[in-house]
């Protein structure tokens, strides 16, 4: 009888127990399990995105997502439509018509007039967004663009004597600052802009268009 009881205790003690059942074995690895913690996450209402300076197409836009089981996703939507560096992207959700009371103050003037940025006697510049004018009745000799600032240089002829000119202009334009100094036979007009650009320079009756692209 004693020697039966011993066999009995022996054959117990060789089985193993789990500490807690209602957690997976080492062996159980691609079994999932859920858990009662919740991860309070604030809802999304805008995200901004700033532009640099040289960006002219928005291509694409790729949403990266994760889902309910924890995957990643990434979402891509392809877009090819000019943009103004200017202006923030958002990224938003409509969140009881907040939306729409924000976007409709971005009111587009269709009659918009230049905006003087400076003006002598012989020479004026305007700007109404990504057009300047320049009026004078000197003629242009040459012009080209430097980098670093991005600046216009305009060469006009004119035997003037003039002490150097400075201007600089508002914030919320593209030209930044104007500079006029005179030379042997002709005169330079510095327009130094708030980022990269290109130009596309045309004449009329009253001077020159510069069309910042």
């Amino acid at each position: 009888m004693i020697k039966i009881l011993l066999i009995y205790l022996v054959l117990i003690s060789s089985l193993t127990a789990r500490e807690n059942p209602f957690f997976p074995s080492k062996n159980e690895t691609d079994i999932p399990f859920s858990t009662n913690k919740t991860s309070v996450i604030e809802p999304l209402k805008r995200a901004t995105l700033s532009l640099p300076s040289t960006a002219r197409t928005l291509e694409s836009v790729t949403v990266t997502y994760k889902n309910l089981d924890g995957s990643i996703v990434s979402q891509k939507v392809s877009l090819g439509n000019s943009v103004d560096w200017h202006l923030p992207i958002f990224i938003s959700q409509n969140i009881g018509g907040n939306e729409k009371k924000i976007t409709s103050k971005v009111v587009t003037k269709k009659n918009e007039k230049f905006t003087k940025i400076t003006s002598l006697s012989f020479i004026s510049l305007y700007e109404k967004k990504q057009l300047l004018k320049i009026i004078t009745k000197d003629k242009m000799l040459r012009n080209f663009l430097l980098t670093k600032p991005h600046r216009i240089v305009c060469d006009f002829a004119r035997n003037i004597d003039i002490r150097s000119y400075e201007k600089k202009s508002k914030t919320n334009t593209r030209v930044t600052q104007v500079r006029i100094g005179n030379h042997k036979g002709y005169y330079r007009v510095v327009i130094e802009l708030d980022g990269h650009y290109k130009y596309k320079l045309t004449n009329y009756k009253n001077g020159y268009y510069i069309n910042l692209l």
